[in-house]
Formats: structure tokens, C-alpha cells, sequence
């Protein structure tokens, strides 16, 4: 059985509908950069995407070919994740994704190196003629945050959002967004073939 991240952590991935405060360990991530709004056809979003998952692929099934990395085991690859923020803004502004910035990733197994990284960028390069130079390994050290799963349309979010930050405070915490900690949502559903009402997304803020 391949290693399933979203079963074995399912703190980080499978959260109750109910705000709960969590400490989010330092991970590895394959992120691609970009602004304007994620539902844009032909968008920056959408090819953010593609990039990402060629990497992702290739680093799994490296162990068919001539590359072996020390330590791997078979895994089913994590979810799309993304982080979000607007210039001068704290929060989201849901009527102005245009001036979205984002970061997408998917987190990457412990045992893939940065070397093992830059050879999948290499391969993937030479297999599919495309430029991944947008593509990093990212090392990012989340921390405490508030999270929470939304059910339903990424519109409806300021409402899950509201529950979050009511129970933040609650229990005596603050948000702490800033140019480093970002909105971070985790896609569990894939909305070309899930009913709006039925999408699952982690939504998770950072606090102190």
C-alpha cells in the first residue's frame, strides 16, 4: 500500500468542521509563484498547476528509472495547497482576485533532497520540452495557526474564516498574517469533477 499522507496526518489534512488550533511543522514543498484570479482560464493559476504536478510525478515514479533516491517508498502525492495574499491587504478580498498573489505547492516526501529536486526539474525539462524554471523547493516553517475544513463553494470561505478567528480569540490568540504568514487553503476535492456544495478545502491562518 502506498503511503497516503492525507491518512497518516490526518491532523494536518483531515480537519473536523470546527476551528481547532494546531502547530504545523517545518516541511518541504515543490511552489510555483504567481498573481491574478485562480479562475482564469488560460491564467497563471492554471499553469502554476501543470508545473507542479509534472515535478511531483516525476519524483514518484523516479523509482521506475536510473535515479533512486535514498529512502523512498511508494506514496500517493499530497494534495494542491496554496498560499494567498493581497498588497495591503489583511485577509482576502473575495471581489478582487485579480490582484491575487499566490504560491502553490505540494508538499514533498522528507526523503526528496534538493539534489533529488533539481534532477526532477532536469528530467522533466528533457521529457516534456517545457520550461519549469519557475519551479522552487521551498522550505517553509508554518507554526501555530487556526484551522478549519470548509465544505462547499471557495466564495462561501469568509464565513468558515469568521468561525475561525472568533475561536482564535476565544482561546486567547491573535492573527498574525504578515508578509511571511500567509491564508493557506488545502484542496482536498477536485472541482472539475466535485459539486460546488461538496468541495473540501482546509483553511488554515497563522497566529500567535
Amino acid at each position: 500500500m502506498a503511503f497516503d499522507y492525507k491518512k497518516e496526518y490526518k491532523e494536518f489534512y483531515m480537519p473536523k468542521d470546527k476551528p481547532s488550533i494546531i502547530k504545523v511543522p517545518k516541511m518541504n514543498y515543490i511552489a510555483v509563484r504567481g498573481k491574478g484570479n485562480p479562475n482564469e482560464e488560460n491564467g497563471e493559476y492554471k499553469e502554476t498547476i501543470g508545473l507542479l504536478y509534472a515535478i511531483a510525478f516525476t519524483l514518484k515514479m523516479s523509482y521506475k528509472g536510473t535515479h533512486k533516491i535514498d529512502g523512498y517508498f511508494e506514496y500517493v502525492v499530497p494534495p494542491l495547497e496554496g498560499f494567498w495574499w493581497q498588497d495591503g491587504v489583511e485577509g482576502i478580498d473575495y471581489n478582487k482576485k485579480e490582484e491575487l498573489n499566490f504560491i502553490s505547492i505540494i508538499r514533498l516526501p522528507d526523503f526528496v533532497t534538493k539534489k533529488d529536486f533539481d534532477w526532477a526539474i532536469e528530467e522533466a525539462t528533457k521529457k516534456k520540452k517545457q520550461d519549469f524554471s519557475k519551479v522552487e523547493f521551498l522550505t517553509y516553517d508554518e507554526g501555530l495557526c487556526v484551522q478549519c475544513m470548509h465544505i462547499g463553494s471557495y466564495d462561501d470561505e469568509p464565513t468558515t474564516v469568521n468561525l475561525m478567528h472568533e475561536y482564535m480569540k476565544e482561546n486567547g490568540y491573535e492573527l498574525d498574517i504578515t508578509d511571511k504568514r500567509y491564508h493557506h487553503e488545502i484542496y482536498l476535492s477536485d472541482p472539475r469533477k466535485c459539486d460546488v456544495g461538496k468541495l473540501k478545502t482546509v483553511i488554515r491562518h497563522p497566529i500567535k
